[in-house]
């Protein structure tokens, strides 16, 4: 089953693609800081609908949204995340949401691990011989891993 794993963003915005334990594809999509919010959510559409049709993902696992004291940030990621969700509908892919907290204790065991271990357990869990980069492609990585930890029986 291909898992594609989105970190939600409106600069940048992680996708991880994995077929159990194997990495299939990961990066980012990036939008320029100056284009109005508009038109960054018209590329993050455009991004994220090529990732689709190339990559034809089974379920796609999506970080939940986390409101930090930052609440303009939370608002961006929750932006980006309606375009998540609206491309996902429009290909009639399942989608499945998991708090940063729940990703956390799924692949360490631990619902505060750091960002290092996040990533280390992407790593190991696909094998890799290094830390994937950017961090959203991880976190992306890390969503697509935890669903597939969840539905594994």
């Amino acid at each position: 089953m291909k898992i594609l794993g989105i970190d939600p963003g409106i600069g940048i915005c992680g996708f991880g693609l994995i077929d159990g334990t194997k990495l299939l594809d990961c990066g980012v999509i990036t939008t320029p800081v100056r284009t109005p919010v508009p038109g960054r959510l018209a590329e993050l559409y455009d991004g994220l609908m090529e990732i689709f049709d190339s990559a034809k993902p089974d379920v796609v696992s999506v970080e939940k949204l986390f409101f930090t004291k930052n609440i303009t940030t939370g608002i961006s990621v929750a932006e980006a995340r309606g375009i998540v969700l609206l491309v996902a509908a429009k290909k009639q892919v399942p989608v499945f949401e998991y708090t940063p907290n729940e990703i956390k204790k799924t692949l360490t065991g631990y619902g505060s691990a750091k960002k290092g271990q996040i990533q280390e357990m992407v790593k190991i869990h696909l094998g890799l011989e290094n830390r994937p980069k950017p961090d959203d492609a991880a976190d992306a990585l890390a969503a697509a891993i935890t669903h597939s930890l969840m539905h594994k029986f």
